[in-house]
């Protein structure tokens, strides 16, 4: 009985929340942070990029990684084969993750210029600001 009242409420959460797609999307997203972060120190201490067009770079190069394992492994049971589709989803996603591209470069400015913090530490904390925006529009718009 107690079982049945768990599934019960489990089935609930996921089904208002799609609690698992958003595990996948954040497993994913973890991914491109960690791209995220290696091409921006990269870029930034050996390259000898200013930390703003690192960061600029690295959080596109993310995008188009994030894109292709969302495609295949958060919104597989939406995947299309057809290259229209994909490219056009392709591009929704890219407008959305650069909308985050705004959202996460202000506070990456913001939190390192303004607040002193240091800027690997910043540009998380742009991440963690961007992952429930970007996670809702594309759920809603790139793959409903």
């Amino acid at each position: 009985m107690y079982i049945d009242h768990l599934k019960a409420a489990f089935g609930f959460i996921q089904m208002k929340f799609d609690l698992l797609r958003f595990v996948k999307f954040c497993v994913v997203g973890s991914t491109g942070t960690l791209i995220n972060m290696g091409l921006l120190w990269g870029l930034t201490e050996f390259v000898g990029l200013p930390y703003l067009i690192s960061a600029a770079i690295a959080i596109e190069i993310s995008i188009i990684s994030n894109f292709t394992f969302h495609d295949f492994f958060t919104f597989r049971d939406r995947h299309s084969p057809t290259l229209t589709i994909f490219f056009r989803r392709l591009l929704k996603y890219n407008l959305i993750s650069l909308i985050g591209l705004a959202i996460n470069m202000t506070v990456l400015a913001l939190f390192t210029e303004v607040i002193g913090l240091y800027y690997l530490l910043s540009n998380l904390i742009g991440i963690a600001c961007a992952t429930l925006f970007r996670y809702f529009l594309n759920l809603r718009w790139t793959w409903r």
